[in-house]
């Protein structure tokens, strides 16, 4: 989080490059959208697995990153694939989304929520909460995007699940009792999906990260160059794990 967040700010200042990010997590951590109550978190079961904790600086809801890709895509908001509200850079962006998923052997289908689908009760699991416009396998939500924006710049975090059992999560949150906690887990495996579930042989992450790269140059014309951190973004991203993102003020401030 620290690195996409030094890569923003980087892209703000007009000192770093747009950025294509794909990454995977080790060991598993559960990450809180930016506004969602630490209460939520079930810390002594998170730290019986040995997950990690963080704080995104998008949006949305709790999201437990394990076997899947993550990507972040991090650019000016004047780039046309990204310019205008929310939804309208999603729109652009979901189409290489869309293509990865292809790629990989899906077939994936965009559908836009009208208000009242996209409202919901309380929910701490990011999967199973309906959002404006999701992309779905078979009628179950796929892939989890979130956007934070900044003055010049724009962050989009997404994830993927690769392989697993997503109702992991549902160990590291609270709930009011067990059986709250085994409707949870049944919803959440009524809306959401893994690319495993949905094919018969499921792509590493090296497959994925590839149809990922190949989908985004297609579809949204782009010229992607395999890079490294600058050495101000390194220093910036120390500075920010240190001073927010490794720190329980940013974590458990909500």
């Amino acid at each position: 989080m620290a690195v996409d967040e030094a890569i923003l700010e980087g892209v703000c200042s007009g000192n770093s490059q747009p950025t294509l990010r794909l990454y995977a997590w080790q060991p598993a951590c559960l990450s809180l959208g930016y506004a969602q109550p630490f209460s939520e978190v079930d810390s002594e079961a998170l730290a019986a697995k040995g997950w990690d904790i963080v704080r995104r600086p998008t949006g949305g809801r709790a999201i437990l990153h394990v076997d899947e890709l993550t990507y972040a895509v991090i650019a000016p908001d004047t780039d046309p694939r990204v310019a205008g509200s929310v939804l309208d850079s999603y729109l652009r962006l979901s189409e290489a989304l869309l293509e990865a998923l292809r790629l990989i052997g899906l077939s994936p289908e965009a559908n836009e929520k009208t208000p009242e689908e996209s409202r919901g009760g309380f929910n701490p699991v990011c999967f199973e909460v309906p959002s404006n416009y999701e992309i779905t396998v078979n009628g179950k939500k796929l892939i989890g995007s979130a956007q934070a924006r900044r003055q010049g710049g724009i962050l989009q975090h997404g994830a993927l699940p690769l392989v697993g059992d997503l109702t992991r999560i549902i160990t590291a949150l609270k709930f009011e009792d067990d059986a709250a906690r085994e409707r949870a887990k049944d919803r959440l495996l009524a809306h959401a999906t893994t690319v495993e579930n949905e094919w018969i042989t499921s792509p590493d992450w090296t497959q994925a990260a590839e149809a990922w790269i190949n989908a985004f140059q297609t579809t949204l014309n782009l010229d992607l160059i395999p890079g490294e951190l600058t050495s101000a973004e390194k220093l910036r991203a120390d500075e920010l794990m240190e001073q927010k993102f490794g720190h329980a003020s940013w974590t458990q401030r909500i």
